[in-house]
């Protein structure tokens, strides 16, 4: 028989948060304000709270997961890691397929890891109100929550298309508490003005953003922040304890380093927390293929260019250096509504600009097909986004079956789809098509940011 989990006990679970920052060969470059000059810690106060501002900066390798954190995340952690061996045995691959199942945290994703993390240190410096916004769901359930573990009051504002689509999705989040609007929404002036110019308009995460922090900061009492679930430094730290976990599992079996590391990349959180700390094993030497994987419909790592932009419609955050179609690019309604953000994480994207990471775009179409095999060779339901990285991980099965090659692969399992079955019913009905953006909305697009600070295409060679 063959061993098809891995599992760790309580006391195995990673005490420490692996930082990038610390190894990345070339450093992040600074997020800019509105005159093009850096940016100050004390700048973002209003936003976040102080504890979390330092994280985001921190160039140190590890930092300690208090104890406090670790008790909440006990509720689902340490996950498995599971081997597909149904699906290696329809492929005929000689390839081991790993993967760590996110689908087991309360609100069925990756997601909590850092919701916990973000509500406790919000909560530690005294904040009793937290704002965000959500695409598909996922990360609005798992910060409503964290929030009700915590006593915060949150407001979720969520993309109109998938508010519309994913309906359950909303009552998971009233469950916990939580207070969810359609976005835009006519609650703040960031809204209104999207609503003036398209009232039919589908939303996006940049016009979700503006709102959540236009909420945050014009809160009189200085009581509310506003948080987010990917993107940005913090959001990545707080994820890898998914690929520490990770490592420690695939030692247990037998395995030092896997050779090929995939994770589906809306904003890069759930692909941050499983492949930086390989990224971190081959920026020292392993020979590790890393492979985040986007939407054709949202394809910001393989073609979106490397600016300074802003991360929201209405230009409320500072301007990062990141892979990016515009701020005020609104995707095609594609049903994995995770991955339809403009912008990716500068960390990620630096990691693509050193050549540590090797992007990939692929179709929902395709998507939905290797979620169909997956359920039926697996058994499990996954999420539109996670269908992008079993997508991948069955081109590189079916390549290192063509090539005769015992290969390891490992991918993030990032949630599952029991909340997202309206698009499996579209594929099946052969509702659903192609979804490559158009050059010439690309092209229009990005004019909008032509005069944006320009960052350096800093870069080693050595990968």
């Amino acid at each position: 028989m063959k061993e098809i989990k891995v599992t760790l006990s309580d006391r195995d679970i990673p005490k420490r948060w692996y930082n990038l920052a610390a190894d990345l060969p070339t450093p992040l470059q600074p997020p800019l304000g509105p005159d093009g000059k850096p940016i100050s810690p004390d700048m973002l106060e209003k936003v976040f709270p102080m504890n979390l501002i330092e994280q985001e900066v921190s160039t140190e390798r590890w930092i300690d997961i208090p104890e406090e954190v670790l008790e909440l995340l006990y509720r689902w952690r340490p996950a498995p890691l599971k081997r597909a061996v149904y699906l290696e045995q329809y492929l005929k691959t000689p390839a081991h397929i790993y993967y760590k199942d996110e689908s087991l945290s309360p609100a069925g994703s990756h997601k909590p890891n850092t919701a916990v993390a973000q509500a406790w240190y919000n909560k530690q410096f005294g904040i009793k109100k937290l704002t965000t916004e959500t695409g598909a769901g996922q990360w609005g359930s798992a910060i409503a929550f964290a929030s009700q573990l915590l006593g915060l009051e949150c407001k979720v504002f969520m993309v109109r298309i998938s508010f519309d689509q994913k309906p359950f999705r909303k009552i998971m989040m009233r469950v916990w508490g939580a207070n969810c609007v359609a976005s835009p929404s006519h609650e703040t002036r960031a809204g209104r003005e999207v609503l003036k110019k398209d009232p039919r308009t589908p939303g996006s995460l940049g016009i979700a953003i503006s709102e959540a922090i236009e909420e945050a900061v014009m809160d009189p009492s200085g009581k509310t922040r506003y948080c987010l679930g990917s993107v940005l430094n913090h959001v990545m730290l707080h994820q890898t304890i998914i690929g520490l976990e990770a490592q420690k599992q695939l030692k247990m079996a037998g395995i030092k380093n896997p050779d090929i590391v995939i994770g589906c990349a809306g904003g890069g959180s759930n692909f941050a927390g499983i492949s930086f700390p390989f990224v971190c094993e081959k920026i020292h030497g392993a020979k590790i293929k890393i492979i985040p994987v986007e939407p054709t419909a949202c394809p910001t790592l393989t073609r979106g260019p490397f600016s300074y932009d802003f991360g929201d419609v209405a230009r409320m955050t500072p301007l990062l250096p990141m892979h990016t179609l515009g701020h005020s690019f609104i995707p095609e309604p594609i049903h994995a509504g995770g991955l339809r953000y403009h912008g990716m994480a500068p960390l990620v994207s630096q990691g693509v600009i050193e050549g540590l990471l090797e992007p990939q775009a692929i179709d929902q179409v395709k998507c939905y097909e290797a979620a169909l095999l997956w359920a039926r060779t697996e058994g499990a339901i996954c999420a539109p986004e996670t269908s992008h990285a079993i997508a991948c991980t069955i081109e590189e099965a079916v390549k290192a079956r063509e090539e005769g090659k015992q290969k390891n692969i490992l991918f993030c399992y990032s949630g599952h789809g029991l909340m997202d079955l309206s698009g499996y019913e579209k594929f099946l009905n052969g509702e659903l098509k192609d979804s490559s953006l158009p050059e010439s909305l690309l092209q229009e697009a990005i004019a909008a940011i032509r005069h944006h600070p320009q960052p350096k295409l800093q870069k080693t060679g050595n990968w």
